[in-house]
């Protein structure tokens, strides 16, 4: 099975601050993997420093075949925009332009940097929009939608520029309960569909039920990774084991 995401001995620190040390997992294309652990162990920088939002310090990183990070370091800015073009991320505050209506907020990346048409662009924004549930609120402004709607059009956005992978970084902490199926259902329904997609996620239910691997994250390091079925029903490390306890006991 091909890699779309190949990620070897990445570091990162904030001054002497080690925030990731020594990360390695693979994506592989069409699978959902999830990402879980404790608040401060680098989840959130990791995902950072995959979409370019942060430099990582040392490592290796191919996105779609494309090195990113060599151990030489960064790669030339083209290649850059290049692998940036081919990944989507959906944050965990939406993020949407206030000032931009629904469409616009779709159609807005298709047109200025993959420059196609604004027809084109519309038609496939309008479609994506069908599929969020949302092809009413096409004209609407992101204060005019509750949390969940947002963050599906922040999905919407993510997808219009035809992504090979998504990145998701805690896309439901910010949503209140009852919220928070409606954006699990259109992950779940992106997953069904082949989308291969890397998520951080709180969600243990999601993690166990629709991510083919879990990889579990404390102090900057990678303590466990299993197929996620596995990785539930017989964790091999005790800190997982402690961790899903204690997740166990606060659901």
């Amino acid at each position: 099975m091909e890699n779309l995401l190949e990620v070897r001995n990445l570091k990162k620190s904030f001054g002497k601050l080690c925030v990731l040390e020594d990360i390695s997992f693979n994506v592989e294309k069409g699978k959902v993997v999830a990402i879980i652990g404790p608040s401060g162990s680098g989840k959130s920088t990791l995902l950072r420093c995959l979409t370019q939002l942060e430099r990582a310090d040392s490592g290796e990183v191919t996105v779609c075949g494309e090195e990113m990070l060599t151990k030489d370091g960064y790669r030339d800015a083209k290649t850059l925009r290049e692998i940036r073009l081919k990944t989507g991320l959906v944050f965990q505050n939406f993020n949407l332009f206030p000032h931009f209506s629904v469409l616009r907020n779709i159609t807005e990346a298709p047109v200025r940097v993959l420059k196609r048409g604004k027809a084109e662009a519309k038609q496939n924004a309008m479609e994506l929009l069908k599929k969020m549930g949302l092809e009413t609120k096409a004209d609407s402004y992101p204060c005019e939608l509750s949390g969940g709607q947002q963050q599906r059009v922040a999905i919407a956005r993510a997808l219009a520029t035809d992504p090979e992978i998504i990145y998701f970084d805690e896309p439901t902490s910010a949503l209140d309960p009852e919220l928070t199926g409606e954006v699990l259902s259109v992950m779940r329904k992106l997953a069904e569909e082949g989308m291969t997609m890397l998520v951080v996620t709180h969600e243990m239910g999601f993690a166990r039920n629709v991510s083919s691997k879990t990889v579990f994250m404390e102090n900057g390091v990678v303590v466990e990774q299993a197929p996620s079925q596995q990785f539930f029903a017989s964790p091999k490390e005790e800190r997982t084991r402690a961790f899903l306890r204690r997740i166990a006991h606060t659901e």
